[in-house]
């Protein structure tokens, strides 16, 4: 009986230590955390309707990978992926968008853009919102140093009916009503996207290895 007395002692008397440890060393993969990725709260209007669509009541909040984009040896993003990046015209500005073109490929512009299409010069991206007429982009500001990129969308976290990564767009077996319209809208946006893009080769990449 004195033995479980003692027993049940020593582990009380350890649960300050033990909690002193985990406030000292909990910050750690805290920090981890937030060096690799970042939660962002998604506002304006600009990539509508694939983030905060007029069907939400709540604005998206989304998870994006800083690793692959700024640590990684090999910065990995791609056409089609949506990223942050500083506005090329404030620093201070950090934008959402989508990466349509990159280097050596050639995009068809939209206005304002004074030329009818650009060629992706090399370390560059194009990048647009979803929402065309909502959006300050490489229409406004042409071709934007890929440097400028931080991280990329991973999944969407809030509010929970839409929480999961950005899925290809399929059209769904039911078709009629709000779902099939917005699947066929979204799957014509990214054709529209794609016709506008004559892919070429990265800078420097000889055509017989790519």
């Amino acid at each position: 009986m004195l033995g479980n007395l003692f027993s049940k002692f020593r582990s009380h008397s350890n649960r300050p230590l033990f909690f002193r440890k985990w406030i000292y060393w909990s910050p750690i993969p805290l920090t981890s955390l937030t060096y690799f990725y970042e939660v962002k709260q998604i506002s304006g209007q600009s990539m509508k309707p694939t983030l905060n669509p007029d069907s939400s009541a709540w604005n998206d909040i989304c998870l994006f990978d800083r690793y692959s984009v700024l640590l990684h040896s090999e910065r990995d993003y791609n056409r089609e992926d949506i990223v942050t990046l500083r506005s090329p015209d404030d620093p201070r500005r950090i934008l959402i968008k989508r990466i349509v073109a990159l280097e050596g490929d050639t995009v068809k512009t939209r206005t304002p853009y004074p030329e009818p299409e650009v060629k992706i010069p090399q370390g560059h991206v194009w990048v647009e919102g979803d929402e065309s007429f909502r959006t300050d982009d490489s229409n406004l500001f042409g071709p934007v140093p890929a440097a400028l990129i931080q991280s990329k969308l991973v999944r969407i976290l809030w509010p929970p009916d839409r929480f999961g990564p950005i899925s290809e767009p399929m059209i769904p077996s039911h078709r009629s009503g709000p779902a099939y319209r917005h699947a066929m809208d979204a799957i014509e946006r990214k054709k529209t996207r794609q016709a506008r893009v004559k892919v070429g080769r990265p800078y420097g990449v000889d055509a017989n290895t790519y």
